[in-house]
């Protein structure tokens, strides 16, 4: 039997899975507030509030529900629906999912970055949510309500390696850009560590101070949200494997794009005001020579 943790919703019925996915694709009319309002209160323009949770806690407990949500699925629904075993593909995708949302909410956070700004608890409570209702429609589909045989993936190979591969290109596209982000704090952190050397004084334990540049290598030439365009190419894959009627995988992406944009848009006004135009040059915010 599976682990019933809400009845009916969790995991969900069919009736409520669709429920949710259908409603799920409304979610670009609420990012509209993002064009109207510039409140965002974390990353560069986090501000001081009682309501923060400290960035890499706040970061690893936002995101990380996404995938444990998908698994939990992935492990629930075919005991519900009388599943044997599922697809190949159907794991594969899975693995995908889980393999970007480790990196993202796990190792990045909390090994790799050098320091993280408070998150409010308002954008915690947003990205949460999200993660909890995009799981909850990737991994229905993929966990008994979506193909549940390998011959329905029948004539897939081709879809299923071109989408791999534009997958792959796009996860270490956002590594690399991610880490050149670490770098100007990592080397911001040497700086402070060779000036308090140099003074004679020992670190305060406190951490490395905000320190902002514009990055300069790889698509940081072009954009300066590259790392977002990676993303958007990451899921661009996994919707390729998952077909046109994918319909939670295509909904993923388009949400992706819905919420992001607007905050490119603004990142690149906040390094004009911050550098100047003269510093920021032609490069666009997220799409090479577009936008």
């Amino acid at each position: 039997m599976p682990i019933i943790i809400i009845p009916t919703w969790c995991p969900p019925s069919r009736e409520h899975w669709e429920l949710v996915t259908f409603l799920w694709q409304f979610f670009p009319i609420f990012t509209l507030f993002q064009w109207l309002v510039k409140y965002y209160p974390m990353g560069k323009t986090s501000t001081a509030s009682s309501f923060n949770v400290p960035g890499k806690i706040g970061w690893a407990t936002m995101e990380a529900p996404g995938f444990i949500t998908l698994l939990y699925l992935m492990y629930a629904l075919p005991k519900q629906e009388g599943i044997e075993s599922l697809p190949f593909t159907n794991w594969t995708m899975a693995s995908l999912f889980a393999i970007h949302y480790i990196y993202r909410a796990l190792i990045s956070p909390l090994f790799l970055n050098p320091s993280m700004s408070p998150i409010h608890i308002s954008v915690w409570a947003s990205a949460l949510s999200f993660q909890l209702i995009n799981a909850t429609c990737i991994g229905g589909w993929l966990g008994g309500y979506g193909p549940t045989t390998q011959d329905e993936w029948t004539g897939a190979a081709m879809r299923l390696e071109l989408g791999l591969m534009i997958f792959a290109v796009g996860l270490l596209g956002n590594m690399y850009h991610d880490d050149e982000l670490r770098e100007i704090r990592r080397a911001a952190a040497r700086n402070q560590e060779r000036k308090q050397k140099a003074r004679g004084e020992k670190g305060d334990g406190k951490g490395v101070e905000k320190v902002y540049m514009v990055p300069e290598n790889g698509l940081f030439r072009l954009v300066l949200f590259p790392h977002y365009l990676c993303e958007w190419i990451e899921w661009g894959g996994f919707w390729m494997i998952g077909g046109m009627a994918c319909v939670p995988a295509r909904t993923f992406l388009i949400n992706e794009v819905a919420t992001m944009l607007p905050r490119a848009l603004d990142g690149k006004q906040w390094y004009i005001e911050r550098f100047g135009k003269e510093k920021i040059g032609s490069r666009k915010a997220i799409i090479p020579g577009i936008i």
